[in-house]
């Protein structure tokens, strides 16, 4: 990718396309025609479950439990996927692990809250699905896998203030789990998006304190905290995994107590139909049959740069995203060529990111934490910072025209912001990488108006910002945006600030520019599914033998983001929903 990140559409394909002559009913393949391996000889299920991330893996041992022969095939080399990249959050009110927190959630309070966020995108029958089976979903995992549940306590929900909206939060988070476990499996985990520090047990609710650990005493605490968890699982011979590890480790020890096999580096090809009924899954091994069902849970197509230029805005790319390298939109396409309508194809789990070499960093509390602005190229504010990582990427790509371009946007902070807090990994006090600089994601100077001219904005505009904006923070009203007005946006900011923990004014040499993208944690379009997880045609009719979960289908949060774990709560929600249904007879 060019480094403005702008990719040609899809080009056609000359003649029919497989996808035409698939949607005419003209092919069936069979597992003969491509010459089937021996080992799938036996290559007959219940269910086949496409994927083996949070969605795939909660799906199959959903099945297995009730009792379906379910195989899992996953196309990478590891089990995961994104989920084990991630920070794990998971969003599902009134589940038993916040009731037993003391978190006073209700049915009511959950609805109205989720109907405000999502509007009339998603039909409410899919959110009501979504809130009734998400609760039981916890519980039936909690018995039927070694995983554990914490309660993120004050991780916020995205928008507190409307109706039903938890200033302390509903997130949960996987509970540290021993990696022994797996035994031989533990080698084939998908890796993190950012490993933890060597000899330390972090959990996602623990970064806010890290961040801060130069200038808190809470920070230290916690610091000293996840030291001691990592030197007790040492002492105990544990290999402790949390977030994403933990989730993915904890859902694989389920399929393996539960005899359900994961196939890995066994990508689909094609879904099998016959008599316009999905009974099988098409492999480069050969063909492995479903009696009950297939349900895809591939994740999306963020490293499909044909189907993000087809599909979503410009300027695009593969390199922003942090989503699992195999999410090429394999599922969606096979569920399309069957016959599938699409939703959301335009959208993502959008964040800021800055795109650092050997991969973009997902930038989350850094533009929350007071002492920093974010500008469009004519050096002017245009968003309030620490909103939902979601909502600032929508309100980029909403604005970025050729006279206001706001893709990239460029975040800025000085010294004084670096003095006091962890930036990704770089400790307080210590120098940023030369391979930052010499990437162009980073830039320094000594006076604003040089670090203008450095970023291609007008230094007079950038000025005249930073002045106003360190005005409101010495009132801490921010006047223009409203920053550190909601509770989500006071989570990782710094309490000792007065008068508002967002606001600090921009006054020390050397200054900073971070570059800031449309990154993203994946896709959220995909094949349209109804109240039971199946998936539909445009003219709203069943796809029989066919159910889709996680990025694999269109989200259920529409074109929002209620809370931390919004999309791993839905996903495995509709896994376990869809695997219910087939068990119960579909």
């Amino acid at each position: 990718m060019g480094p403005a990140e702008v990719i040609p559409a899809r080009p056609a394909a000359a003649g029919p396309s497989r996808r035409s002559l698939l949607l005419a009913g003209g092919i069936i393949v069979t597992g003969a025609a491509l010459g089937q391996d021996p080992a799938y000889a036996d290559a007959d299920y219940d269910v086949v479950v496409v994927g083996s991330g949070a969605a795939g893996m909660t799906a199959a041992l959903t099945a297995a439990k009730r009792g379906l022969r379910t195989v899992v095939l996953e196309k990478a080399p590891t089990f995961g996927g994104s989920a084990a990249r991630s920070g794990a959050g998971i969003w599902i009110p009134c589940n038993e692990v916040i009731l037993a927190a003391g978190v006073p959630d209700t049915p009511a309070k959950a609805a109205a809250y989720l109907s405000r966020v999502v509007g009339d995108t998603v039909p409410a029958a899919r959110q009501q699905a979504f809130l009734a089976a998400g609760p039981a979903m916890i519980s039936f995992v909690l018995r039927n896998s070694p995983l554990r549940f914490r309660f993120m306590e004050g991780y916020s929900d995205y928008y507190p203030e409307l109706p039903g909206g938890m200033p302390n939060g509903r997130s949960i988070e996987p509970d540290q789990f021993d990696g022994n476990l797996l035994g031989a499996e533990l080698a084939r985990l998908n890796g993190p998006y950012i490993p933890t520090p060597a000899g330390m047990v972090v959990f996602s609710a623990d970064y806010k304190w890290l961040t801060l650990s130069a200038v808190n005493p809470k920070g230290l605490e916690v610091s000293a905290a996840c030291l001691l968890r990592g030197t007790e699982a040492a002492l105990r011979g544990e290999k402790p995994l949390t977030m994403g590890q933990s989730l993915a480790a904890g859902l694989r020890a389920g399929l393996l107590a539960a005899g359900v096999p994961v196939w890995l580096n066994t990508p689909l090809l094609d879904l099998h139909v016959e008599s316009g009924r999905v009974t099988g899954v098409v492999t480069s091994a050969g063909l492995v049959r479903a009696r009950r069902g297939v349900i895809v849970g591939s994740g999306g197509f963020e490293h499909s740069a044909a189907m993000r230029a087809e599909f979503q805005r410009q300027p695009i790319g593969t390199s922003w995203t942090v989503g699992a390298k195999e999410n090429t939109g394999d599922g969606i396409e096979a569920g399309e060529r069957a016959g599938a309508a699409l939703d959301l194809m335009d959208d993502a789990w959008w964040g800021p990111s800055i795109p650092l070499p050997g991969q973009p960093y997902f930038c989350l509390a850094e533009r929350t934490l007071p002492g920093c602005v974010l500008v469009n190229g004519n050096g002017v504010r245009f968003v309030n910072e620490g909103a939902p990582y979601s909502d600032v990427v929508h309100v980029m790509y909403d604005r970025n025209t050729p006279a206001a371009p706001h893709i990239p946007a460029w975040l800025i902070v000085d010294q004084n912001y670096r003095n006091r807090y962890l930036f990704k990994d770089v400790a307080p006090l210590l120098p940023l990488p030369a391979s930052w600089y010499d990437s162009g994601a980073v830039h320094r100077a000594p006076t604003i108006e040089q670090l203008a001219g450095k970023i291609g904005v007008p230094a007079a505009a950038l000025r005249a910002t930073i002045t106003r904006f360190n005005g409101f923070a010495l009132t801490g009203r921010d006047a223009d945006f409203h920053r550190g007005d909601s509770a989500y946006d006071r989570y990782y900011a710094d309490p000792y600030v007065k008068p508002n923990p967002c606001l600090a004014p921009l006054w020390l040499p050397p200054f900073y520019a971070f570059k800031i993208v449309p990154g993203d944690l994946g896709t959220k379009g995909g094949m349209r599914t109804d109240a039971r997880a199946r998936v539909l045609r445009a003219d709203g009719s069943v796809i029989p033998g066919l159910y889709a979960a996680g990025n694999a289908s269109g989200a259920v949060m529409g074109h929002s983001y209620a809370g931390s774990g919004s999309t791993i709560g839905p996903a495995m929600t509709f896994g376990y929903v869809a695997a219910n249904d087939l068990a119960d007879g579909a």
